[in-house]
């Protein structure tokens, strides 16, 4: 499969995990804070500069546009041989929510967004491995 759908149905799977997210975080309670995690991992990276955003508002459209364009580099690695496009979304999306959980604290960050409850862990799993799913999904209709 062509990068350019690979990169493509990444970004829509990128979009469902960030939709899923937004809407979950604005509409219940004890779920993950992925954003929030985001926010201090741009910050800190940017502190090493001399420039973090002091700017709620723009802290939080940076790290989306951020987090929207990595998660869609990464969900594209999901493409190629279609034989192998849901074990690579079932594997890469379940490696994505464990890395948010296990990531942060060696990587200097706080893991409570994430990690608070097992709720919120299982969600933060869970939201990764629905992007990936949307993408493999993307993939396969793509490919016929």
């Amino acid at each position: 499969m062509g990068f350019i759908k690979n990169i493509t149905a990444g970004f829509v799977g990128s979009v469902a995990l960030t939709v899923l997210h937004e809407i979950v975080r604005k509409n219940a309670t004890n779920v993950p804070k992925i954003n929030v995690l985001g926010e201090e991992a741009l910050n800190k990276t940017l502190s090493k500069f001399g420039t973090p955003i002091t700017d709620e508002d723009e802290l939080y459209r940076t790290t989306l546009k951020a987090d929207l364009t990595a998660n869609a580099m990464y969900y594209s690695l999901i493409g190629g041989n279609t034989k192998w496009i849901w074990p690579k979304a079932v594997l890469l999306g379940l490696c994505a929510g464990i890395g948010a959980l296990k990531l942060p604290e060696p990587l200097g960050l706080d893991p409570e967004p994430v990690t608070r409850t097992n709720q919120t862990k299982a969600l933060t799993v869970g939201y990764y491995l629905f992007g990936a799913l949307v993408t493999g999904l993307v993939l396969k209709k793509l490919s016929k």
